[in-house]
This record gives C-alpha cells, structure tokens and sequence, in this order.
C-alpha cells in the first residue's frame, strides 16, 4: 500500500537534522512564519490547518518539523554561498505559499535579490528576511552574491501530495481511481478543474483584511 512517509537520512544527517529541528531560533523562525501566514492569508491558512489536521490524525507516526509551525517539511540551505537557479516548486500545494527565510554575511543591495519572473520583480531581501510566496506557481531565483560573502537559506512548505491524499479518502492516486466508476471518474475530472479556482479563491486582498481589523 502506497502511503505519505519520510526521507531515509544517514546517522550524521540525522542527528544534524535532529539539532537543528531543536534549535530554539529555527523554532522562533518557524512560529513566525506561521504567524505571517496566518495574518496574510487567514483563508488559505484555514484550509492548511483542516488537511494538515486530518493528516497527521491519521498519520501519528510521522513527526511535524515544528510543533509551532504549519508547514509539513522544511530544508536547511548551508551554502556556503546559496544560490538558487530560476524553477517553480512543482511539488508543493499549486496554490500553497512556501516561507523563505535568508542568513549569512552579504550586501544586499548588490546581491541576493530575489527575482520573481512571472511578476516582473527584483527584490532586495536582507539577511534575517522572511518572505511568503507561491512557490509551485511563481519562477523564482536569486542574484549571486560576491566572492567572500555567505549566503543560507531556510524553507519551508507543504507537499501538495499530502493534500490529494487527504482529499482522495487517505489513498494513493492509483488506488483512489481504481475504486471509482465511470460516473466517478467523470466527477473528479471535472472537480479538478475546478480545484485551482477553489485555491485562488482563498487568498485574500487588501480591502478583506482591513476589514477584519
């Protein structure tokens, strides 16, 4: 039976994982980050809390990064001179919102911006920066920095996986659609066409969240 599990890592991974997943910075990083999310996209951020919910309820045995924090994985970018490539995040929620959070030693008004093709933007984005963005749908990418400057990077997001195993009843792709009929199938078709105007539908504007002042 196909179902959600986690990366095998070696015993020195492990245990480096293991410390920094404890390091009470990363755990303030992670808290943060949540808190962002959720006064940004209070919508959106229920939806995370109703799968993620029902997720790990099913699944006890899978630990959470952080017990604070909403998204269900994280990486740990160690440079020393981290540089991302231009590329989408396909395997996170179409719609999800991914955390960035930048460190190291460099001058960020003359590297280390972030670049995001789709919106037309460079934007400079200091060290101990935190910023929210839509991952699997944005192309993004980083300036290089100059010789002798560090750069680190700490990430965290959601698989979109975890969703679709939530919403297709705990089952793999596979056997969710082998268990329906021709009517069944019919409807899901046309139910995922309409799952992405569901996610976008969730975020909220402006005008939404003066609001809720």
């Amino acid at each position: 039976m196909i179902k959600p599990g986690q990366f095998a890592n070696g015993v020195i991974n492990a245990g480096v994982l293991l410390s920094l997943l404890s390091n009470s910075a990363f755990i303030r990083l992670a808290g943060f980050a949540t808190g962002a999310f959720a006064n940004w996209a209070p919508n959106l951020f229920d939806f995370y809390v109703t799968y993620m919910s029902a997720f790990y309820k099913k699944n006890t045995h899978l630990p959470h990064p952080f017990i604070n924090g909403i998204f269900s994985a994280c990486t740990f970018n160690l440079g020393p001179s981290t540089c991302a490539l231009s590329h989408r995040d396909v395997l996170n929620l179409a719609f999800g919102w991914c955390a960035i959070t930048a460190f190291g030693k460099f001058d960020f008004r003359k590297g280390r911006h972030l670049i995001l093709w789709g919106c037309k933007l460079v934007i400079e984005f200091p060290l101990g920066c935190t910023i929210l963005i839509t991952s699997a749908a944005i192309y993004h990418s980083n300036i290089p920095i100059a010789p002798g400057e560090t750069r680190y990077s700490f990430t965290q997001y959601t698989a979109g996986g975890l969703f679709c195993w939530v919403e297709r009843e705990f089952m793999s792709e596979q056997d969710y659609w082998a268990k329906l009929d021709a009517a069944g199938r019919k409807e899901e078709r046309a139910a995922g066409l309409e799952r992405a105007e569901i996610g976008v539908s969730l975020y909220s504007t402006l005008d939404e969240l003066k609001a809720m002042d």
